[in-house]
């Protein structure tokens, strides 16, 4: 699905001089690369201020707290999504509120919302799916109506636009993950929040490292969740490449279109009108079930791109399933009651997606090869 090793082989010496550059320094904790590497990534989502920390998850985590979430309260996501945007809301004692989403996109359905809004609701979580922005105006125009925060998840879109705007831009405040398998990914863990409220980034700071507004001087329970100096160097050297290997992702996403668009039963991503998709994943979509064929552990789930799968790895084709199980359908959240056929659009994407390579560094021979593994798998 993607190779590391190529990427790292291309910047190899810029990566160990900026390395080198901290250990020398021996300043490895908020210190003079996560400041600017924090600089850099608001310029970059259209924000006046970054707050680093130690992975997406966490920014999850400070920026629902800082947004006034806490224990009771009710936090509304989209229920086809990694399990960390609902985990997040979790960790504080909150509880999710599920939303289906928009067939085409994966995205948060605007329409979901209103009905799902009660006096408990604290905050809205959009996440922009696999690369691409979710459709933010109708989305923040409720959230306006009832006075409630967006939040948004912007794990895996960095660098998208919505109608002219950055993703994690739009929202109360954005939430970033530099995971390795990122478009920017770092060399372990890390993440940041982006917002231009200036007040709310300055509390984030402090919420980041131990509440201390001061030397030892705590004003709040916080948490220890710092961007390290060492990740936040590796991430300004990947930062300087991201707009040209953004640029072959999207040529890649262009062949793979071309070359895939007369499949029958399968779907392509496509992005709406004033949308740019960073193609973090290409993922099509695989109609139908594949009678006999189901999903381990997961009966009657017959799903046709589990066996497409399946014919593609005896090829040896990579390609992933994300996501197999709608968070609603999550074992973790099944005292919250959700059964099969709540979220139909959710479950029905669990069942069809599915993701092939697509990386900056592939060739077009490599794209040649998945295509024609997935035409034969298709038609077998």
């Amino acid at each position: 699905m993607l190779d590391l090793r190529a990427q790292f082989e291309s910047i190899a010496p810029e990566i160990r001089a900026a390395v080198e550059e901290v250990l020398t320094s021996q300043q490895f904790v908020l210190g003079p690369q996560g400041e600017a590497f924090e600089r850099e990534v608001a310029e970059a989502s259209g924000t006046r201020h970054g707050v680093g920390l130690a992975s997406g998850t966490a920014a999850l985590e400070l920026g629902l707290h800082a947004c006034g979430v806490k224990a009771g309260d009710e936090v509304i996501v989209p229920a086809f999504t990694f399990i960390a945007t609902g985990s997040a809301v979790s960790a504080l004692g909150a509880r999710p509120v599920f939303a289906d989403v928009e067939p085409a996109t994966f995205n948060l359905d605007p329409d979901q919302i209103e009905a799902r809004i009660t006096p408990r609701t604290r905050a809205i979580v959009v996440v922009h799916l696999f690369g691409l922005a979710a459709d933010m105006d109708p989305i923040l125009a409720v959230a306006q109506k009832h006075g409630i925060p967006v939040i948004e998840d912007n794990a895996q879109s960095f660098g998208a636009t919505y109608r002219g705007r950055k993703t994690g831009s739009t929202g109360r405040l954005g939430c970033l993950s530099f995971y390795p398998s990122k478009n920017l990914g770092a060399y372990g863990d890390a993440g940041m929040i982006v917002t231009s409220d200036e007040k709310l980034a300055n509390r984030l700071r402090a919420l980041r490292n131990h509440g201390q507004t001061g030397q030892y001087l705590s004003t709040e329970r916080g948490w220890n969740c710092r961007l390290d100096e060492i990740q936040a160097a590796i991430l300004r050297v990947k930062l300087r490449h991201l707009a040209d290997w953004t640029a072959k992702r999207q040529e890649h996403a262009r062949l793979y279109d071309s070359l895939l668009k007369d499949l029958p039963g399968i779907v392509l991503p496509r992005a709406p009108s004033g949308s740019e998709h960073v193609y973090y994943l290409y993922t099509i979509r695989v109609e139908g079930r594949a009678g006999g064929y189901t999903r381990p552990n997961d009966k009657g789930n017959e799903a046709r791109s589990d066996l497409v799968q399946q014919r593609l790895k005896e090829r040896g084709i990579a390609s992933m399933v994300y996501y197999p199980v709608p968070l609603h359908l999550q074992p973790l959240y099944a005292l919250l009651g959700g059964k099969p056929g709540d979220l139909r659009v959710s479950e029905r994407a669990s069942r069809e997606v599915l993701s092939i390579p697509l990386y900056p560094e592939m060739t077009t021979e490599q794209i040649q090869r998945v295509v024609e593994a997935v035409r034969a798998a298709v038609r077998d």
